[in-house]
């Protein structure tokens, strides 16, 4: 039996091959490990397909919460928040900071050891982590509010001292 030749490379080609062949398998593996891009959403506070859920059973009958991005159990979710006209929220606090911004209706919040504020729609407003503090919405429309919390969504109620 004879042997067979094979072709031999040159240092040359070789480098030239692992040079065009290398980055193009690195970005095929890469692009393999991507996940699908996230899509862009928009929603309006009116929107038919919003999701309405109950509020913690501390706040007043008839409020409302949709999840518009994100998972409440988890970092970074956005809510709308929907009370009730001329409704009360208890003193409560939130492990989180919340960024909020007014879309309708008016609420009076104040937190604790601070001036009340009036929020109109598009007023912005930055409650910090654990900081109580209450309010009213104190139109005759219903308020629907904003929310971007940075941690997992909650709302602990601030019992009354006992008279």
């Amino acid at each position: 039996m004879g042997q067979q030749n094979s072709p031999r490379r040159s240092p040359k080609t070789a480098l030239l091959f692992s040079c065009l062949l290398l980055p193009t398998l690195f970005a095929a593996l890469a692009s393999a490990q991507e996940p699908a891009p996230e899509p862009a959403i928009t929603w309006t506070a009116d929107d038919a397909g919003l999701q309405w859920g109950p509020c913690p059973p501390f706040l007043p009958e008839g409020c409302g919460i949709a999840v518009l991005h994100g998972d409440p159990a988890k970092e970074n979710v956005d809510v709308f928040l929907r009370l009730p006209a001329k409704s009360d929220i208890p003193l409560h606090w939130h492990t989180s900071a919340e960024r909020m911004v007014l879309i309708s209706g008016e609420i009076r919040a104040t937190y604790e050891g601070q001036e009340e504020a009036v929020l109109r729609p598009g007023t912005y407003a930055y409650g910090p982590s654990k900081r109580p503090h209450a309010g009213t919405c104190a139109s005759d429309v219903p308020c629907v509010l904003f929310i971007a919390f940075e941690e997992p969504l909650d709302a602990v109620p601030v019992e009354s001292p006992s008279k």
